[in-house]
């Protein structure tokens, strides 16, 4: 090959490089962000900063369980509870590896013991129990240590008298924990019971995907149940739907959108509204601390104390 070919050849390449779709370009790792809908581009700061929604077509991105408490706890006030618990493999499963393997290298790539993040905090000044599930630990199963966690932060806001809120995102029961991962939606619905006849506020909110066991558990028990937008919802595939009912089932099926339109969502909320969204609520539901502020301005102590017995109707 002449001097002259390799140099037409070597142009030739790079201009068809230059020339070439999007898709096919290589993205560095951990600069730039493509967006699984739409195919835009962002860059990561700019992504994060946005709350992990794409800026061009609004497609909610998943958030790891650490991030979602920094979205959404007041910074400062964050305590873990039941951090230390962890699966022990009672059954001795194995499929193509052995269950204790798989939860040491799910442990070892999320940081996390288990599928959920348990504790105590606040949003925009409001107390809170707070419970995130995250979708990378093993597709967010509900085994025995979820269902735990879940209880035992249920049982500590009743005894508490806090709120509860749970952000929802798993795949179903944890098949490695046969019925022991069955009985937990038993479990937390008990006592989700308790918590609602101490008259307290849960709020669930579904994220993509939630499925399976927990869909028929905990994440519709919520007094208020909000969701992303587009989040997949469900209890079992579309497939096996379509088999059993043999029909063809609408394209927004397991939407968000087409649960709220039937009425099994209370709201779909955006993620930039979704902290501002969980304190209005909590403030509503919670005491009534404002009333005597409230009615000072009318001067009547009868009305007050007819409205707010609990207040010192004198200071007024």
């Amino acid at each position: 090959m002449s001097l002259f070919d390799w140099f037409a050849e070597t142009r030739s390449r790079g201009a068809a490089g230059a020339s070439a779709p999007l898709s096919e370009r290589e993205i560095p790792d951990g600069l730039w962000h493509k967006c699984s809908t739409c195919g835009g581009l962002t860059y990561i700061k700019d992504l994060k900063a946005n709350l992990l929604v794409c800026p061009e077509c609004g497609y909610h991105n998943q958030v790891q369980a650490p991030e979602r408490i920094t979205q959404v706890i007041d910074e400062g006030t964050w305590q873990e509870v039941d951090g230390a618990l962890e699966s022990c493999d009672p059954l001795g499963f194995r499929d193509r590896k052995p269950y204790s393997d798989r939860l040491r290298e799910y442990q070892a790539q999320t940081g996390l013991r288990d599928g959920v993040l348990t504790g105590l905090g606040q949003i925009l000044g409001q107390d809170v129990a707070l419970a995130v599930m995250d979708f990378r630990f093993m597709g967010g199963s509900m085994g025995s240590v979820v269902g735990e966690k879940i209880t035992r932060l249920v049982e500590r806001a009743t005894a508490m008298r806090l709120p509860a809120v749970i952000f929802c995102a798993s795949g179903g029961a944890r098949m490695q924990e046969g019925i022991l991962s069955l009985m937990q939606m038993a479990k937390t619905s008990a006592a989700l019971e308790r918590h609602r006849q101490g008259g307290l506020l849960y709020v669930s909110v579904l994220t993509n995907p939630t499925t399976g066991g927990v869909t028929a558990s905990f994440a519709m028990l919520g007094d208020v149940i909000l969701a992303e937008p587009k989040a997949m919802i469900a209890f079992t595939g579309r497939r096996v739907i379509e088999q059993t009912l043999k029909q063809k089932i609408p394209d927004n099926f397991q939407t968000a959108e087409y649960l709220l339109t039937h009425g099994f969502v209370d709201s779909v909320v955006s993620r930039q509204k979704l902290k501002s969204t969980l304190a209005m609520l909590l403030q509503l539901h919670g005491p009534k601390k404002w009333l005597p502020k409230a009615l000072a301005a009318t001067r009547s102590p009868e009305l007050v104390a007819r409205l707010d017995p609990e207040s010192d109707a004198e200071r007024l």
